[in-house]
């Protein structure tokens, strides 16, 4: 007889959507979590403290409304550190206590410290004061221990002045100028921030492009956007060393360019959270960057213990984080279950943001896929010359044959949440005439549908109309 029915090792978007879904089912639960750690990496030192601390800096610099008001508005001339942080604090704050609740409203056992593995079905978990441990037996095991920033082991990180992106919210100080090692998606993310503050940025990345995921004509907004507000890329770059001096950093570069900047930031990639959980004990190993490999079910190698969220890698998001927990207790518990759908948004929140969900141009074109381009600007539509964005635009893709939406690709204001309206209609297997057809209210960025409908649809017509 075990101790609990499921044991979930960490309590981000996955442990703990895995954990409810269990105890739903009417299992004995129970969470393994440090104690200043609840709600993951997503709560505490990811997700929810990084766009928080983007909505700060979006108010406090008043970035939307200078498009109306001029290049030099702001709410508040003066920024400090304690300003944007505040915020986060509140929302961190706030989100703790929610999921602490949601968990014990559920009868969900917590269990406060370091999880480690004595064998496949007994863990030990050691709280940070002496003689504050647990160890306890579990049928089933869910992993959910997600990543920390990867550190290159030839960067002398300070947390002062060169960082990770967990350093950024410990910061003592707005930096004037800042030097962002990788232009993924976290690093973007940060760089346009700062950049938003005034912060003069470099960004470093070793690929000759970045965010090649994307569609290469958002990307290419995106940059123009940023070196309008003074970034500067260099692409192809790889980082010799980074010497710290008594007025701040200077970053060497293997071409023998020297960037001199008040701080560092690398977004060198993430690592799997799994080199304390002794899985050797369990049976289990993880790879080279600490992730757990998983079947379509996230079952590891052993059976009863499956790992979702971070730790597994692509995609990484706390969004499909969420759904892997809730399945990986079902599957658990033989329950039966519908899996995910295959299509999900991404996205990036960058200052503006990207969201796109489906195909790229690029994926259609060398699938031999024929489509068609509508696209609507946000500075045609009279809710875009409300809010002030200019630059924003929505991208459709579709099909020429059957008219069915292939790709939706957004930048701009409110990117991440338009882009679920083109997920709805793609999932349901809709096409572009149900945007023609349909009415949408006025004035939203939602009619950036409506237009960009609009434009494929006559250009399909065109089309048909010179081959007939």
């Amino acid at each position: 007889m075990y101790d609990y029915d499921l044991l979930v090792i960490g309590s981000g978007p996955g442990g703990q959507k895995a954990a409810i879904a269990a105890a739903k089912l009417g299992k004995r639960v129970a969470v393994a979590e440090r104690r200043h750690m609840m709600g993951g990496v997503c709560v505490n030192t990811g997700t929810i403290p990084s766009k928080t601390l983007r909505e700060a800096v979006l108010y406090l610099t008043g970035f939307a409304q200078r498009d109306m008001y001029g290049a030099s508005y702001r709410v508040k001339s003066d920024i400090t550190i304690a300003d944007l942080l505040a915020r986060t604090s509140h929302v961190v704050g706030r989100e703790v206590e929610i999921i602490r609740n949601q968990l014990m409203r559920n009868h969900v056992d917590l269990l406060g410290g370091t999880a480690r593995f004595v064998d496949e079905h007994t863990v030990t978990v050691q709280g940070e004061v002496r003689g504050d441990h647990n160890t306890v037996t579990a049928a089933n095991v869910v992993i959910a221990t997600g990543t920390r920033p990867a550190r290159p082991p030839q960067v002398e990180f300070d947390d002062d002045h060169v960082m990770d992106s967990d350093g950024v919210l410990d910061m003592q100080r707005v930096p004037g100028s800042l030097v962002v090692v990788g232009a993924g998606v976290i690093g973007i993310e940060y760089a346009s921030m700062f950049a938003a503050l005034g912060t003069r940025v470099t960004v470093v990345e070793r690929h000759p492009q970045m965010l090649t995921f994307c569609d290469p004509e958002v990307v290419e907004s995106l940059k123009f956007h940023l070196r309008d507000q003074a970034v500067t890329f260099r692409f192809g770059e790889e980082v010799e060393k980074v010497e710290i001096t008594a007025k701040g950093t200077v970053t060497s570069l293997a071409s023998g360019k020297r960037i001199a900047a008040d701080m560092v930031m690398y977004s060198a990639g993430r690592q799997g959270v799994t080199d304390e959980l002794d899985l050797e004990k369990a049976g289990l190993s993880a790879d080279e960057r600490g992730r757990i490999t998983v079947d379509e079910q996230y079952r590891t190698s052993v059976p009863h213990i499956f790992a979702v969220g971070d730790v597994i890698g692509f995609p990484a998001l706390a969004a499909t984080s969420m759904d892997q927990g809730r399945l990986a207790a079902y599957h658990a518990f033989d329950e039966p279950v519908r899996e995910l759908q295959e299509l999900q948004p991404i996205g990036i929140y960058t200052v503006p943001e990207i969201s796109y969900c489906g195909k790229t141009e690029e994926e259609l074109t060398s699938g031999s896929v024929p489509y068609e381009v509508g696209i609507s600007r946000y500075r045609e539509l009279a809710r875009g010359a409300i809010v002030g964005d200019s630059y924003g635009m929505l991208k459709l893709l579709v099909s020429t044959e059957d008219r069915t939406l292939l790709g939706v690709h957004v930048f701009g204001s409110g990117a991440t949440d338009l882009v679920h309206i083109g997920q709805a209609i793609m999932g349901c297997g809709g096409t572009v005439d149900y945007l023609v057809d349909t009415v949408l209210n006025y004035p939203t960025l939602s009619e950036a549908y409506k237009v960009a409908a609009l434009d494929v649809t006559n250009k399909i017509r065109a089309l048909e109309a010179f081959s007939g």
